[in-house]
């Protein structure tokens, strides 16, 4: 016997325990009433109409209390009433004829749908008590000592088994709906989880496309700023070049060397376009370290512009992120960039200091120098330029979680100080 379930919680195989159970009775019924005919036929006919007529009552309150109104099972109250008045039309029986005991062992199963635990148990009793009064072939006919007796064993086997038997169905149906309700609840953590990973998907997809273009916007930038570090940077210094060239009163050979500059100008600047398409390191920093590079960088520089420039290392020089490197050695070129443009400084100095978790590069002109931030601007500017330099320095500098200060007024020379973040070398 098991505890009733609702039929979404049945398994395959239980699928047809309740049809059983619901027409067991039934059958077991017809049977003993049909033995109830064979044996007492030709005998007292009353008592037989009486037999029958308690029998039939038995299936008539099974099929309108129980079968043809299935949702009484879940109404306490009525369940009680019907449990009960079927327990004394089986108690008629079984004291009319022994062998309705057939028939009464199936009032086990209307006990378990009897509101709570006691009640069941209690219903199982009454069960237990008619079917070994069944056993006992009825009551005892002698109320001597040793007929009392078997009929108290009897009752007791018949309360014990069906006690425990009930206590274990009662258990291991506990423990299968318990079982039933945790596949339920994981099978709806399940369809959440799915849902939970659609969307993520959808969010996945969404932040893919946000990424790329992300991607493409920095990839403008990117090529923004090399086009400014390397072709602009090399056509202005071309431009003043050939300008120079173009003075009257020079000798020729000093145009000569203004014409060489200014090739030289234009092929560094059409290796460093083509290293700048295939997104390579800058020149300098391919065959050498940061402070040689700069050094390089410094003293083309004074060779074109004829404007001494010095680099000058501090602490222990040692590998840094490339990008950092390469961000430090822009910012270099743009820093004499704007003091070719702008400064008319007679020297310059750059000061390359190896930290313990950062690398600082400081630019210093004694040149005119400029405003950094006139009123109303957002970004600082020199007189005459655009202030797209400086942005771009910026830009760069921020671009690997490093710091630009920028430090100048007019007469006063410019300070321009790069920080960039060492993360432990490389």
């Amino acid at each position: 016997m098991s505890i009733p379930r609702q039929p979404a919680q049945l398994e395959a195989w239980e699928r047809w325990e309740q049809p059983a159970f619901a027409v067991l009775p039934y059958v077991m019924l017809v049977i003993v009433a049909s033995m109830t005919v064979v044996v007492k036929w030709g005998e007292s006919t009353g008592d037989l109409l009486i037999d029958l007529g308690l029998a039939a009552a038995a299936g008539l309150w099974m099929l309108w209390g129980f079968t043809l109104h299935p949702a009484w099972r879940h109404r306490p109250r009525r369940m009680a009433v019907f449990f009960i008045v079927l327990a004394i039309l089986m108690a008629l029986l079984v004291l009319r004829a022994p062998w309705y005991g057939f028939f009464t062992f199936t009032g086990y199963f209307f006990a378990f749908y009897l509101p709570g635990s006691r009640a069941r148990l209690a219903g199982v009793a009454v069960i237990a008590l008619i079917t070994a009064t069944s056993q006992n072939g009825g009551l005892p006919k002698h109320w001597t000592a040793g007929a009392i007796a078997i009929y108290l064993v009897i009752i007791c086997i018949n309360v014990g088994v069906a006690g425990a038997l009930t206590w274990f169905g009662w258990v291991s149906a506990q423990q299968n709906d318990q079982r039933k309700q945790m596949v339920e609840e994981l099978s709806e953590a399940n369809r959440r989880l799915e849902t939970i990973l659609e969307e993520n998907q959808g969010l996945h997809d969404q932040l893919l496309a946000q990424a790329r273009e992300a991607g493409v916007l920095d990839e403008r930038q990117r090529m923004a700023r090399e086009i400014h570090d390397t072709l602009a940077q090399g056509l202005t210094g071309i431009i003043t070049q050939l300008q120079a060239a173009e003075r009257h009163g020079q000798s020729q050979d000093e145009r000569r060397r203004h014409i060489d500059l200014a090739t030289h100008l234009a092929r560094d600047s059409l290796t460093e376009a083509r290293r700048s398409v295939r997104a390579m390191q800058p020149e300098p920093l391919e065959s050498a370290r940061l402070p040689e590079a700069l050094a390089d960088v410094a003293s083309k520089w004074t060779r074109i512009h004829g404007v001494p420039a010095t680099v000058t290392t501090t602490g222990q020089p040692r590998r840094i992120r490339p990008e950092a490197e390469i961000t430090l050695l822009r910012a270099a070129q743009e820093a004499l960039v704007n003091v070719a443009r702008h400064a008319r400084a007679d020297k310059v100095g750059l000061t390359l200091s190896y930290m313990e978790d950062q690398v600082n590069l400081d630019i210093r002109d004694d040149g005119v120098g400029f405003d950094p931030q006139p009123a109303g601007a957002t970004v600082p500017a020199r007189a005459g330029g655009s202030g797209y330099g400086l942005l771009a320095m910026r830009q760069r500098v921020e671009g690997v979680a490093g710091t630009l200060e920028v430090e100048s007024a007019p007469g006063g020379g410019t300070a321009i100080s790069a920080s960039v973040p060492t993360d432990g070398g490389w």
